[in-house]
């Protein structure tokens, strides 16, 4: 398929898919292979072993590249095992610098897996372009960020970001995660690398766990390709085949889920119990104007801070009918939680707070049910919580 012929809705079914050639099976054929056949010692079709390749990995990869506008793609067994990949890339000595506000699991392997290296971090305002810029040292090797972000929706201006990092020689790369590529192309406005967990809204149905990295850069694909390969932390054929399945619907989905925040974060906003709702399709939101111009729509995450004590507020989250009470995010079933004891509970609570994490603060990955019973579902929860 040529990728500059179609728009995304369309490579979202058909890039790095052809119908099987022997059979003319549709769908991408699951490959439980461990080893092929070489036709001489050293001469093989293409794979040798599933670890350093499978045909079922390389029609997904090629997909997601497609996707991201990259040339390369690498699939991983996790979204952690793709950072992990990104952080192999530095050296002892080098200095990281990323967003204060990141997600728990980052938070926790760059503190308390890569700082034992000897690699340094330094936790900033990433809204702040001056304060991008004034973090960064002769050391610094990698500008690391997410937007929106987990949890609190902060908007980065990627193409700025990027411009800094590389007056720097530095890499940037960005956890595109929440935003998709149906909503956000980074690589397009200057960054370096995409991560995704494909965990989250690509594989869409809560029953696959893998990561991805995209890149328009050769050298940087096969060090990602050389890691992928020597540590081996490597999605199975059954999972790349879920996530292509998952890919497929992507635009519907995400198309859904905006729809459905969209309301209730407007019906958060006109709530006496609320005190914050972060939403950046919100016009109230500061990065609102920045999301308008670099994403297609503001996606499906929210979050927001209750008038309550942490208590009240774990009694709303368990008190929801429609929505779970669950870690994780972006399947079609919406799902409830709240960070200071479950997602972001790595991070020492002084430093949650000072980040803005307070621990009344709700986080809601909003699916694709009617939004009249989400609301509804809200409404009932905040009565049973906060009476």
């Amino acid at each position: 398929m040529d990728d500059d012929q179609f728009r995304i809705e369309t490579r979202s079914i058909h890039a790095g898919q052809e119908p099987d050639e022997e059979t003319g099976a549709l769908m991408t054929p699951i490959h439980a292979n461990s080893t092929y056949e070489q036709d001489a010692p050293g001469e093989h079709r293409g794979y040798e072993y599933s670890r350093t390749g499978n045909p079922t990995r390389t029609d997904l990869e090629e997909n997601l590249a497609s996707l991201e506008n990259a040339e390369y793609g690498r699939a991983f067994a996790s979204g952690m095992a793709s950072i992990n990949t990104v952080l192999n890339l530095l050296e002892s000595g080098d200095h990281v610098v990323t967003g204060n506000d990141v997600y728990g699991g980052t938070h926790r392997i760059f503190t308390q897996v890569y700082e034992d290296y000897d690699l340094e971090f330094s936790f900033v305002d990433m809204t702040d372009l001056e304060a991008i810029e004034s973090a960064f040292q002769e050391n610094t090797e990698l500008l690391w960020l997410e937007t929106p972000t987990n949890p609190l929706m902060s908007i980065v201006d990627i193409e700025g970001a990027a411009e800094i990092a590389h007056d720097h020689d530095a890499l940037c790369a960005i956890d595109n995660t929440f935003a998709t590529p149906y909503l956000q192309n980074p690589l397009d406005l200057g960054a370096d690398i995409v991560s995704h967990s494909l965990t989250k809204y690509l594989g869409g149905h809560s029953d696959v766990v893998g990561g991805a990295l995209l890149t328009n850069d050769e050298e940087l694909d096969e060090e990602f390709g050389f890691y992928q390969n020597s540590v081996g932390a490597t999605p199975g054929p059954f999972e790349s085949f879920l996530v292509l399945r998952g890919t497929k619907t992507l635009p519907v989905r995400m198309d859904r889920h905006c729809k459905n925040a969209s309301a209730i974060a407007s019906w958060l906003e006109d709530n006496p119990d609320v005190e914050r709702v972060y939403y950046p399709g919100l016009a109230s939101h500061p990065g609102h104007e920045i999301a308008s111009e670099q994403m297609r729509d503001f996606g499906g995450m929210l979050s927001f801070e209750l008038d309550a004590s942490l208590e009240e507020a774990s009694e709303v989250v368990s008190s929801t009918e429609v929505f779970t009470l669950a870690e994780s995010l972006g399947g079609v079933e919406s799902l409830i939680e709240q960070p200071a004891p479950m997602t972001h509970a790595a991070i020492p609570r002084e430093e949650r707070l000072e980040a803005g994490l307070k621990d009344s603060l709700i986080r809601v990955s909003v699916g694709i049910e009617h939004v009249d019973d989400l609301i509804g579902d809200l409404k009932q929860a905040f009565e049973q919580g906060l009476e």
